[in-house]
């Protein structure tokens, strides 16, 4: 996000763009490609929507229907299959949007390279072993216990993150969830009720994040405005945001758990971070 320009004109809206990938596995390196990329734009509004294991032309059809009412597309695909490229690239076309393939240049140049052929075998980097296994468990998991939907999961998590909003709970949790974690998170808002089996989890395991009132302000404003809403409510509002901020800090020192600014740190760092207290190698 970028800081709002006080200017007599009406604010102009933070750029938004979907970006949609798609592949035959699990489509993690297109991911991270994307993020990695998208951190160096931090004045736009990023969403990522993704769809792995598109095996077959059916599959990506439905997933066609689906992302045609998004504006703004960017496409980044990662298929072995030139037959499942191919529907890709026209639908890109037809919808004017942007598309970019992750593996065909490279299989191309190391095939130039060594004058080998392709195996064509979909998802070859991926062994099916367990710990393979365990990372899509973990995606699963960090997808279903998202935003505190069912507080089962926070007992059964490897790590429970909190925080108010926009201190990036669900970018984090899928990308420690990438790395083979059970990863749940709640959402703390204004006088809502702390679900009891916050309190039964070993205090190691939960991650409290907090943020700069300044940066959240800039974050949230930017956010309304994307959504063409007044950027000036009483979410956004500097006193509000504080009084959010001491509720949460109050929480984490009564829960006694790790405490984690975001302000001036990417998700990868924050990840880092959590990996290392919880003794996990990354």
């Amino acid at each position: 996000m970028t800081e709002t320009t006080a200017s007599t004109t009406e604010e102009k809206a933070a750029p938004e763009i979907n970006i949609i990938i798609i592949s035959d596995s699990a489509g993690e390196t297109a991911f991270n490609n994307a993020q990695a990329a998208a951190a160096q734009f931090p004045e736009a509004v990023i969403n990522y929507r993704r769809y792995p294991f598109m095996t077959d032309k059916k599959k990506l059809e439905h997933t066609f229907e689906e992302i045609e009412k998004y504006p703004n597309l960017l496409i980044i695909y990662s298929m072995v299959s030139e037959d499942l490229q191919l529907p890709i690239i026209k639908f890109a076309r037809e919808h004017k949007a942007s598309y970019v393939d992750i593996m065909s240049p490279i299989m191309e140049a190391i095939s130039q390279t060594t004058g080998l052929k392709p195996s064509g075998v979909v998802g070859a980097k991926h062994q099916m072993t367990d710990k393979y296994f365990n990372r899509i468990s973990a995606m699963e998991f960090a997808v279903m216990y998202d935003d505190g939907k069912d507080p089962r999961g926070f007992l059964e998590a490897d790590v429970v993150l909190l925080g108010v909003s926009r201190t990036s709970k669900t970018p984090l949790s899928l990308l420690l969830a990438n790395k083979g974690l059970k990863v749940a998170n709640l959402p703390l808002v204004p006088e809502t009720h702390i679900p009891k089996e916050i309190y039964e989890i070993d205090p190691k395991k939960i991650i409290g994040l907090t943020n700069d009132p300044k940066v959240l302000n800039r974050i949230r404003r930017q956010r309304m405005i994307s959504y063409g809403m007044d950027p000036d409510t009483a979410y956004s509002d500097m006193s509000s945001i504080n009084k959010e901020l001491e509720s949460a800090m109050a929480l984490y020192k009564k829960l006694g758990c790790m405490v984690i600014n975001v302000a001036d740190r990417s998700i990868e760092e924050t990840a880092a971070l959590i990996m290392d207290h919880l003794g996990y190698e990354d």
